[in-house]
């Protein structure tokens, strides 16, 4: 490796895609808060059938701009527009409102007044009616991604349009200790992957004190996945794949009405795993180690694509304590 190559690996990071991706245009909304908009990825191929939808959320601080991969640094989940024009998938990324300087989203926690205050769970639900309606999307087939405050988000929207949902995946997030939202009966299927050194999102659950006031205190990973699994009512001991640098725990099968599957990133920091999308080298000081042995967006497909949403409806009458005894 040369020097300037070494360098651009350090500073700038790695962008290795080879396939053809879906291309992206802007869709503006007017929201009661004002004007919104989400980026959205159809494929150039024509239909034969209704299409899958993929929402992807950007964490605190990014864009949609840059979890689709338009914006530095190269985000892990602009795989997905690989993945819509291969597999005829519309994938749409909408951007959070501003909060003190940086894009966020309502995701719910009570203990943090940073939080804006605009519906984003209606938000949502809305580009999903257009979805349905605009671009020949399946309604039995909408998933959410979200990635650290966007992946807290997709809690939220896993809980509150868990009806709407066939499944989620929730990355380097956990549920808040105190959430302002009810948990339904019936969940959709979930995907959960964090790190074990993350230094925003501690795995063993509670607050970093370098979050500030930014980020609430919130339940363990391994916490968070019980407690969804508990609602899916996957009681049994998970099946076990260690491979040494990821650790997946999986309760129920693709077949049953739910599936919680737990990725736990041994060593891994505040990063989404990818081999193709490399953050640059000196995030690996902080905020961690980016793992290279899974494609999560990839990942986050094979879950969701053989996935229907179930019948879902009542919501349990406490938000978390109900779920948690």
């Amino acid at each position: 490796m040369g020097i300037r190559q070494a360098l651009r690996k350090f500073f700038i990071g790695i962008d290795s895609s080879d396939s053809p991706a879906a291309p992206v245009a802007r869709v503006d909304i007017m929201r009661p808060e004002g004007l919104r908009y989400y980026l959205k990825a159809v494929p150039t191929r024509q239909a034969s059938a209704k299409r899958p939808l993929v929402i992807v959320l950007h964490g605190s601080g990014a864009s949609a701009e840059q979890v689709l991969g338009l914006a530095f640094p190269f985000s892990p989940l602009s795989v997905w527009l690989e993945i819509a024009e291969r597999e005829q998938v519309v994938v749409i990324a909408p951007d959070g409102t501003k909060q003190r300087g940086q894009r966020a989203w309502n995701d719910g926690a009570t203990d943090i007044a940073s939080n804006p205050t605009c519906d984003d769970v209606s938000f949502v639900s809305t580009i999903i009616d257009r979805a349905i309606a605009e671009d020949g999307v399946d309604p039995e087939r909408v998933y959410v991604i979200g990635v650290s405050k966007g992946g807290m988000m997709a809690y939220r929207l896993a809980a509150e349009l868990a009806p709407r949902l066939a499944a989620f995946s929730a990355l380097l997030a956990a549920m808040p200790q105190r959430a302002g939202y009810r948990l339904p009966e019936q969940p959709p299927s979930a995907l959960i992957v964090a790190g074990t050194a993350d230094p925003f999102i501690p795995y063993h659950g509670g607050k970093a004190f370098i979050t500030l006031r930014f980020l609430a205190p919130a339940l363990s990973v391994e916490a968070t996945a019980a407690l969804w699994r508990k609602l899916a009512g996957l009681e049994g001991e998970p099946t076990v794949d260690d491979s040494g640098s990821v650790v997946r725990h999986t309760w129920g099968t693709p077949s049953e009405s739910a599936q919680v599957v737990l990725l736990k990133i041994v060593g891994g920091g505040h990063a989404e795993p990818s081999r193709k999308k490399r953050y640059p080298g000196l995030f690996d000081r902080f905020p961690g180690r980016q793992n290279a042995d899974l494609e999560i967006a990839e990942e986050a497909w094979a879950f969701f694509k053989d996935k229907r949403r179930s019948s879902q409806g009542h919501f349990v009458s406490d938000p978390l304590a109900e779920a948690l005894q």
